[in-house]
């Protein structure tokens, strides 16, 4: 099914990986992108393709595009937690704008066109979670004012904007709550644990582990992720949805399969686990197995390997 979709961070990690998806089933993209945390390398090689387009333009700024307008996938936000200049940590009143203005400025182009929508929102939302696995039925433990609420809560307010144009328009809106992913086109300096491991580890340095390394998260590859997002996106689903692989991996774990994977990796170091930093994260995926017939296909050592592979590649290591 070919259609026009509008992707808002196109040229993020998730959102190249998004538009290249949709160019491959036929369908016609339009990246927005101020390139904040995207990379204009991500997309480099679509520019040329008669079916894709690029503005160059903050997402919570008016968007303007000319119809036909089948589809509107909000994806851009400042994602990681770390402390590089690209993390929300170094960004809090972008992160903050961008799940507020920007997912009201993208409603507001969705709607303009009668096109559906989806919101890329965020485990996060259920902060440190006292219930696992957690489902969407969950309400999460989130402090409101701590240094990572400026992520959890854009996203909180997003999706409260989401269920706003549901109930006032009914309009056809799909809220995707992401678990932990990764892959390529991740910038070598993102600040998640994967990229930092994999960095690390192809540098021959020490793996850095926050906390003791007994911290839980599930590891979902993009390409899995990115066949979720579609699925939902294409289906009649209006409500939250979580999206992850339910494999559940202590931190410490994920750095024996880096170093397993790449010879000549440093030991693991240990340093101040960050505050507000949940002990457990693993996503409940029985709706979106019940609803789209989804689940990962991809095991935490095959993806590894595939973004190990393109890590190599992007900082020309042998």
């Amino acid at each position: 099914m070919a259609y026009r979709a509008v992707v808002t961070g196109g040229a993020g990690f998730i959102g190249s990986n998004m538009s290249r998806a949709l160019l491959e089933r036929g369908c016609s993209v339009v990246c927005i992108d101020n390139f904040l945390t995207g990379r204009r390398t991500n997309i480099d090689d679509l520019l040329d393709n008669e079916r894709f387009e690029l503005i160059v333009q903050d997402a919570c700024e008016p968007i303007e595009v000319k119809a036909p307008i089948d589809a509107v996938l909000h994806l851009a936000s400042p994602a990681s937690p770390g402390t590089s200049a690209v993390s929300y940590l170094s960004l809090p009143f972008e992160t903050l704008d961008v799940g507020s203005r920007g997912t009201w400025s993208a409603l507001r182009l969705a709607h303009g066109h009668g096109a559906r929508f989806l919101f890329a929102s965020t485990s996060e939302i259920y902060g440190d979670p006292v219930l696992s696995p957690q489902p969407e039925s969950y309400w999460g433990n989130v402090n409101s004012i701590g240094p990572r609420s400026v992520y959890d809560e854009a996203k909180r307010f997003g999706e409260a904007l989401c269920a706003a144009h549901i109930r006032e328009f009914g309009m056809d809106v799909k809220i995707a709550r992401i678990f932990n992913t990764y892959g390529p086109r991740m910038r070598p300096e993102d600040g998640r644990v994967v990229s930092n491991f994999i960095v690390q580890a192809l540098r021959g340095e020490d793996l850095t582990i926050y906390g003791d390394g007994s911290q839980t998260r599930s590891f979902c590859f993009i390409d899995d992720l990115v066949a979720g997002l579609l699925a939902l996106l294409e289906s009649p689903h209006t409500g939250p949805m979580n999206l992850g692989n339910p494999g559940e991996f202590t931190i410490l774990e994920l750095a024996g399969l880096v170093r397993d994977l790449i010879p000549g990796a440093g030991e693991p170091v240990f340093e101040t686990l960050p505050q507000d930093d949940p002990k457990q994260r693993r996503p409940d995926i029985a709706l979106a197995g019940e609803v789209l017939g989804w689940a990962p296909k991809v095991a935490l050592p095959e993806g590894l390997g595939k973004t190990i592979d393109w890590y190599r590649a992007e900082l020309g290591i042998g």
